[in-house]
Protein backbone atom coordinates (compact mmCIF):
# COMPACT_ATOMS: atom_id res chain seq x y z
CA UNK A 1 0.00 0.00 0.00
CA UNK A 2 1.41 3.75 -1.25
CA UNK A 3 -0.03 7.15 -0.59
CA UNK A 4 1.04 9.73 -2.86
CA UNK A 5 -0.03 13.84 -3.24
CA UNK A 6 -0.71 14.50 -6.27
CA UNK A 7 -0.20 18.52 -7.77
CA UNK A 8 -0.29 19.62 -11.38
CA UNK A 9 3.27 20.57 -10.18
CA UNK A 10 3.98 16.40 -10.31
CA UNK A 11 1.50 14.44 -12.16
CA UNK A 12 3.36 13.67 -15.13
CA UNK A 13 5.41 11.68 -12.41
CA UNK A 14 1.98 9.58 -11.68
CA UNK A 15 1.12 8.01 -14.80
CA UNK A 16 -2.63 6.83 -14.11
CA UNK A 17 -3.04 8.02 -10.43
CA UNK A 18 -4.95 11.16 -11.11
CA UNK A 19 -7.57 9.87 -13.61
CA UNK A 20 -8.01 7.14 -11.37
CA UNK A 21 -8.58 9.49 -8.52
CA UNK A 22 -11.50 11.26 -10.30
CA UNK A 23 -12.72 7.48 -11.28
CA UNK A 24 -12.95 6.30 -8.02
CA UNK A 25 -14.59 9.98 -6.73
CA UNK A 26 -17.12 8.76 -9.48
CA UNK A 27 -17.70 5.55 -8.18
CA UNK A 28 -17.57 6.57 -4.85
CA UNK A 29 -20.30 10.22 -4.95
CA UNK A 30 -22.14 9.25 -8.59
CA UNK A 31 -23.02 5.45 -8.47
CA UNK A 32 -22.88 4.70 -4.79
CA UNK A 33 -23.79 7.69 -3.33
CA UNK A 34 -26.31 9.04 -6.46
CA UNK A 35 -24.95 12.33 -6.01
CA UNK A 36 -25.59 14.67 -9.21
CA UNK A 37 -21.92 15.65 -10.27
CA UNK A 38 -20.45 16.60 -13.23
CA UNK A 39 -18.95 13.10 -14.89
CA UNK A 40 -17.04 12.64 -18.14
CA UNK A 41 -15.26 9.58 -19.61
CA UNK A 42 -15.66 7.82 -16.51
CA UNK A 43 -14.29 10.46 -13.91
CA UNK A 44 -15.92 12.89 -11.91
CA UNK A 45 -14.69 16.18 -11.30
CA UNK A 46 -15.89 19.84 -10.54
CA UNK A 47 -14.70 24.03 -10.36
CA UNK A 48 -12.73 23.06 -7.55
CA UNK A 49 -10.11 20.93 -9.63
CA UNK A 50 -7.86 23.57 -10.40
CA UNK A 51 -3.60 23.69 -10.39
CA UNK A 52 -4.30 25.44 -6.76
CA UNK A 53 -5.32 22.40 -5.02
CA UNK A 54 -3.63 19.03 -4.19
CA UNK A 55 -5.30 15.14 -4.35
CA UNK A 56 -4.04 12.44 -2.01
CA UNK A 57 -4.50 8.94 -2.71
CA UNK A 58 -3.91 5.68 -1.04
CA UNK A 59 -3.13 3.23 -3.51
CA UNK A 60 -2.17 -0.25 -4.34
CA UNK A 61 0.63 -1.27 -6.71
CA UNK A 62 -0.99 -1.86 -9.38
CA UNK A 63 -2.70 2.06 -8.82
CA UNK A 64 -5.80 1.08 -7.69
CA UNK A 65 -6.78 3.91 -5.53
CA UNK A 66 -8.13 2.62 -2.18
CA UNK A 67 -9.01 5.92 -0.35
CA UNK A 68 -8.13 9.88 -1.37
CA UNK A 69 -9.27 13.22 -0.58
CA UNK A 70 -8.53 16.80 -2.24
CA UNK A 71 -6.74 19.87 -0.34
CA UNK A 72 -7.63 23.60 -1.38
CA UNK A 73 -5.93 26.29 0.08
CA UNK A 74 -8.82 28.71 1.39
CA UNK A 75 -6.81 31.41 -0.44
CA UNK A 76 -7.77 29.89 -4.11
CA UNK A 77 -10.04 31.80 -6.42
CA UNK A 78 -10.82 30.65 -9.64
CA UNK A 79 -13.27 32.79 -11.61
CA UNK A 80 -16.62 33.71 -8.94
CA UNK A 81 -15.51 30.57 -7.14
CA UNK A 82 -13.23 29.95 -4.17
CA UNK A 83 -13.32 26.88 -2.22
CA UNK A 84 -16.33 24.42 -1.64
CA UNK A 85 -17.21 25.43 2.01
CA UNK A 86 -16.72 29.41 1.44
CA UNK A 87 -18.78 29.57 -1.59
CA UNK A 88 -22.18 27.23 0.32
CA UNK A 89 -21.37 30.30 2.63
CA UNK A 90 -21.89 32.88 0.14
CA UNK A 91 -24.85 31.33 -1.72
CA UNK A 92 -23.19 29.97 -4.67
CA UNK A 93 -23.84 26.30 -4.08
CA UNK A 94 -27.80 25.17 -4.02
CA UNK A 95 -26.68 21.68 -2.52
CA UNK A 96 -25.19 23.20 0.53
CA UNK A 97 -26.63 25.35 3.37
CA UNK A 98 -25.55 28.61 3.49
CA UNK A 99 -25.46 28.53 7.45
CA UNK A 100 -23.00 25.77 7.68
CA UNK A 101 -20.86 27.43 9.86
CA UNK A 102 -20.64 29.21 13.10
CA UNK A 103 -18.25 31.89 11.65
CA UNK A 104 -17.29 33.62 8.11
CA UNK A 105 -15.22 31.26 6.27
CA UNK A 106 -11.78 31.66 6.66
CA UNK A 107 -9.27 33.43 4.02
CA UNK A 108 -5.96 32.36 5.10
CA UNK A 109 -3.19 30.72 3.73
CA UNK A 110 -2.48 28.42 6.68
CA UNK A 111 -5.99 26.55 6.60
CA UNK A 112 -6.75 24.43 3.83
CA UNK A 113 -10.04 22.64 3.13
CA UNK A 114 -10.71 19.21 2.43
CA UNK A 115 -13.00 18.11 0.36
CA UNK A 116 -14.16 14.56 -1.71
CA UNK A 117 -12.69 12.36 0.86
CA UNK A 118 -13.65 8.44 0.13
CA UNK A 119 -12.80 5.26 1.31
CA UNK A 120 -13.35 2.59 -1.46
CA UNK A 121 -16.39 0.62 -0.58
CA UNK A 122 -15.81 -2.85 -1.64
CA UNK A 123 -12.42 -3.11 1.04
CA UNK A 124 -13.65 -5.30 4.33
CA UNK A 125 -13.69 -3.71 7.36
CA UNK A 126 -10.39 -4.00 9.19
CA UNK A 127 -8.59 -2.97 5.28
CA UNK A 128 -10.92 0.01 5.85
CA UNK A 129 -9.19 1.23 8.87
CA UNK A 130 -5.52 0.66 7.64
CA UNK A 131 -6.53 2.45 4.75
CA UNK A 132 -7.93 5.37 6.44
CA UNK A 133 -5.16 5.42 8.50
CA UNK A 134 -2.77 5.72 5.62
CA UNK A 135 -4.65 8.49 4.18
CA UNK A 136 -4.44 10.23 7.79
CA UNK A 137 -0.85 9.85 7.91
CA UNK A 138 -0.86 11.55 4.23
CA UNK A 139 -2.89 14.18 5.16
CA UNK A 140 -0.26 14.83 8.11
CA UNK A 141 2.72 14.59 5.53
CA UNK A 142 1.08 17.70 3.54
CA UNK A 143 0.26 19.73 6.35
CA UNK A 144 3.96 19.88 7.36
CA UNK A 145 4.97 19.83 3.49
CA UNK A 146 2.58 22.78 2.65
CA UNK A 147 2.29 24.42 6.04
CA UNK A 148 -1.12 23.75 6.96
CA UNK A 149 -1.64 24.45 10.39
CA UNK A 150 -5.58 23.95 10.15
CA UNK A 151 -7.92 21.81 7.80
CA UNK A 152 -12.19 22.82 7.08
CA UNK A 153 -13.84 20.08 5.81
CA UNK A 154 -17.69 18.87 5.56
CA UNK A 155 -18.07 15.44 6.99
CA UNK A 156 -20.66 12.59 7.92
CA UNK A 157 -21.57 13.91 11.46
CA UNK A 158 -20.35 10.29 13.01
CA UNK A 159 -16.60 12.10 12.45
CA UNK A 160 -16.19 11.86 16.03
CA UNK A 161 -15.98 8.16 16.99
CA UNK A 162 -13.05 7.61 14.86
CA UNK A 163 -11.51 11.01 15.12
CA UNK A 164 -9.58 9.41 18.40
CA UNK A 165 -8.80 6.62 16.48
CA UNK A 166 -7.17 8.21 13.56
CA UNK A 167 -5.60 10.78 16.33
CA UNK A 168 -6.77 13.78 14.87
CA UNK A 169 -7.41 16.90 16.91
CA UNK A 170 -11.26 17.86 15.58
CA UNK A 171 -13.50 19.96 16.53
CA UNK A 172 -17.17 21.11 15.43
CA UNK A 173 -17.25 24.46 13.36
CA UNK A 174 -21.08 24.41 12.36
CA UNK A 175 -24.63 22.82 12.86
CA UNK A 176 -25.53 19.41 11.73
CA UNK A 177 -27.09 19.02 8.82
CA UNK A 178 -29.02 16.79 6.24
CA UNK A 179 -27.98 16.75 2.84
CA UNK A 180 -28.97 13.88 0.57
CA UNK A 181 -30.29 11.48 3.52
CA UNK A 182 -27.06 11.95 5.75
CA UNK A 183 -26.57 14.07 8.14
CA UNK A 184 -22.92 16.25 7.49
CA UNK A 185 -21.18 18.95 10.12
CA UNK A 186 -18.42 21.26 9.24
CA UNK A 187 -15.50 20.31 11.33
CA UNK A 188 -11.76 22.13 12.03
CA UNK A 189 -8.89 19.63 11.93
CA UNK A 190 -6.00 21.05 13.83
CA UNK A 191 -2.16 19.99 12.74
CA UNK A 192 -0.42 22.67 14.50
CA UNK A 193 1.07 20.22 16.37
CA UNK A 194 2.40 18.22 13.27
CA UNK A 195 4.09 21.26 11.81
CA UNK A 196 6.93 20.88 14.11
Amino acid sequence: MQATTLSFANLHNHGELFANILRARRDSFIIRRNWDLPQTMGMEYDQYDTPASRWLAVHDGTGRVLAGVRLTPTTAECGIYSYMIRDAQRGLLDTIPTDLLDEEAPVDPLIWEVTRGFVTADLPANERSRVRLHLVLQMMRASREEGISRMIALLPANWHRWAARCKLEMAAAGRVMEMGGIDYQAVWIDFQSQLH
